[in-house]
């Protein structure tokens, strides 16, 4: 067990945070920075509240290095509201749009998306059961197409683009959900990049939405007036009373992020994490990773024994030592070890020292 008898959680989220957060915001739960009460009760019209929001943005900015003539959005509803809203605010000209399938959230993106507009799936690894990223092109995309849509990292199937498409004048859309502040990105290269925040950034309850300017005010009159992404730019993400604690939370990550060097530093550890787990998986005669080693997510590792009873045995004997939330998503079955920024290099230590010791037990 690691610090307060807590548990290794390698849970797909909400997912674990990083301790020296969890620690300042328990400090200051019943009275932030001295204002006498908790964030949790804090008008998000005072002073105090529009202090946090703004140094959260201010800090984000600094973190992701993202443009000037780009909006940082809070947004509630999760990612599931953005499959809608993207395609209610971007599709403004030929109301066409590309979407490259790469597992289950593109693909309820790409069926939200078809209720308004013109939509197709320009490339798909579904047909290998989501094992590897396909490469796409700028001439892959239709011409007039209002954007292009692709998710980052895939939690479920453990695979992760690693390239940004070129799209040209076509802006690209980006789900980050599982992989935001792991590595550096370069922004400029979106129209727009969404994320929930239950992963990597903080309790479940906000989603980041990163907008070039240009792609606000598209949204048809007949759009609930919460659905469009230029009421919340105009407003400052105050346009309803927004998740206020979640807000809080993540801008105590951006800090504590600052604090250890940046995305640079958390791009580094995770690689690192990587590694340990991926090196234990392929010098295995155990378990086996069904993914190419090209595509293979640094955030999400999924493998299995290829014995479903062997697996739960696993699952189950890891539980009793410390380590939860290992079981793989009902759809592919295994294992999946989420190891976001917040999962200490320890967990993962401990996760490749139980590894060999069962596939010792269990030849």
């Amino acid at each position: 067990m690691s610090k307060y008898d807590r548990v290794y959680n390698f849970s797909a989220g909400p997912s674990v945070l990083p301790l020296e957060v969890l620690e300042k915001v328990q400090k200051e739960l019943l009275n932030y920075d001295g204002s006498g009460q908790s964030v949790m009760e804090m008008s998000h019209r005072s002073k105090e509240y529009q202090r946090i929001i703004d140094e959260a943005e201010v800090n984000l900015r600094e973190l992701m290095h993202i443009p000037d003539n780009y909006k940082v959005l809070f947004v509630q509803g999760g990612g599931t509201l953005q499959f809608a809203m993207v395609p209610m605010n971007l599709l403004r000209n030929s109301k066409k749009a590309d979407y490259v399938i790469t597992g289950t959230w593109a693909k309820k993106a790409y069926k939200e998306a078809g209720k308004f507009g013109d939509i197709r799936v320009i490339a798909s690894s579904e047909e290998d059961k989501f094992t590897w990223v396909p490469k796409i092109t700028e001439a892959d995309i239709r011409p007039d197409a209002d954007y292009a849509y692709i998710v980052t990292n895939n939690t479920i199937y453990g695979t992760r683009f690693n390239y940004i498409p070129e799209t040209g004048e076509i802006p690209l859309v980006a789900d980050m959900s599982s992989n935001i502040l792991s590595e550096e990105i370069d922004v400029s290269k979106f129209g727009l990049i969404w994320a929930g925040a239950q992963k990597n950034v903080a309790p479940a309850g906000v989603s980041i939405v990163i907008i070039r300017e240009d792609l606000l005010g598209y949204a048809a009159a007949e759009i609930p007036t919460y659905l469009d992404y230029k009421i919340h730019a105009d407003n400052g993400s105050m346009y309803n009373t927004p998740p206020t604690f979640t807000i809080y939370v993540a801008g105590e990550v951006f800090k504590y992020l600052k604090s250890i060097g940046g995305i640079a530093e958390m791009e580094r550890r995770n690689k690192e994490k990587a590694a340990i787990l991926y090196d234990c998986i392929d010098s295995s005669e155990l378990f086996s990773c069904p993914v190419a080693k090209e595509d293979r997510s640094i955030m999400n590792v999924v493998f299995m024994t290829g014995d479903a009873e062997l697996d739960k045995k696993f699952i189950a004997e890891a539980r009793e030592k410390g380590m939860i939330n290992l079981a793989g998503h009902r759809s592919l079955g295994g294992m999946r070890a989420s190891i976001y920024n917040a999962m200490p290099k320890d967990g993962v230590e401990a996760l490749v020292a139980f590894m060999k010791e069962f596939e010792a037990a269990n030849k």
